[in-house]
């Protein structure tokens, strides 16, 4: 029989609109917590009562305490907490039984002129600390890990401390499942949809003048894959995005761009494979061919590490436990095969 235990909280200073704004539109962050942890919590004005699993009650105490905090007044005025800082915050919370709540946090995080960027959970830490120690890295994970934000925070921060003299970020110019035909317009134009997710992350951590000066003078570059070749890259912060579209000799390729004091990250998801049929991904064979070559970390995501709406988590598992079971299903018909008389 499992322990349950009582924890009782009191939350100072007491403030009836930072209350409100914990316990959200009724009680609906309440709610939250309490269905995703598994806890049950009672309260009365500032004084709470969180009953569950010591493990999860200990989460779900911390978790309140954390967003007490992020009621504070900001000019005078209550902030009102939004369901996906709620969100963001149970992701942390859930991670206690691998780390202490915050301690990867505190382990690395990464100052821009926009504010500080942290890992959401253990992984995530990893795979930062990771990117900051070695040369070359790879994130491997589905959509919603953070792996190419976190990159680009990376490479952000890098350039701000003058470790780097430019930001490269490249990704193979290959359409999800559509022939989009012709496309009109200079090669910005024509790559830029590709290279959208990329500038998003460039936009938030510096302003959208900043980034706009430091193209010009190319201090950052973006560019399609297919412009990588031939090149040497020296003190530059390089991120391969999307590399699982790559193929074994675009891979290869890119991989031997990289010069002395320079950084390079490789994203992808090789679920979401876009290259023609029977076309091997170049990030499936560079997982096989380079897992003991040092100076190179390879870093793998898996659904709890999905930092989006916590139904994308839940499509994101189904999809893995489907193929997982389709996988066993062709195992078990080629051993019938293999047993099967001649």
């Amino acid at each position: 029989m499992s322990t349950v235990i009582t924890n009782q909280l009191v939350l100072e200073p007491s403030d009836n609109k930072r209350l409100a704004s914990l316990c959200g539109p009724f009680d609906d962050n309440i709610k939250q917590i309490e269905r995703r942890l598994g806890v049950e919590i009672t309260y009365r004005a500032n004084e709470f009562n969180v009953l569950g699993d010591p493990l999860q009650a200990n989460g779900a105490t911390a978790l309140l305490k954390l967003l007490y905090i992020e009621t504070q007044p900001v000019k005078g005025s209550i902030p009102e907490l939004e369901p996906n800082q709620v969100h963001l915050a149970i992701q942390e919370a859930k991670c206690l039984e691998r780390a202490e709540a915050g301690d990867y946090a505190k382990e690395v995080q990464i100052k821009t002129k926009r504010g500080v960027i942290k890992p959401r959970n253990p992984n995530q830490s990893k795979y930062v600390a990771n990117v900051l120690n070695h040369d070359i890295t790879f994130g491997v994970g589905p959509a919603g890990t953070g792996k190419t934000y976190l990159a680009v925070a990376c490479a952000v921060d890098a350039l701000e401390k003058q470790e780097i003299r430019r930001i490269l970020l490249t990704r193979p110019a290959v359409e999800a499942g559509e022939k989009l035909g012709f496309l009109p317009g200079d090669l910005s134009q024509k790559v830029d949809p590709y290279l959208r997710p990329l500038y998003d992350a460039l936009f938030e951590m510096l302003g959208f003048e900043k980034v706009e000066k430091l193209i010009e003078r190319n201090v950052i570059e973006v560019a399609p894959l297919a412009y990588m070749r031939g090149r040497t890259l020296n003190d530059a912060f390089i991120i391969l995005d999307e590399s699982q579209n790559t193929t074994i000799e675009q891979m290869k390729m890119f991989l031997t761009r990289i010069g002395f004091n320079s950084k390079a990250v490789i994203t992808g998801d090789i679920t979401q494979v876009d290259l023609p049929r029977g076309a091997r991904s170049g990030l499936r064979h560079a997982i096989d061919v380079l897992g003991n070559v040092n100076d190179i970390s390879f870093n793998f995501f898996t659904a709890s590490d999905v930092v989006r709406h916590p139904v994308v988590a839940r499509i994101v598992q189904a999809y893995e436990d489907y193929e997982s079971e389709q996988e066993a299903i062709k195992q078990a018909s080629r051993s019938q095969d293999g047993n099967s008389p001649s």
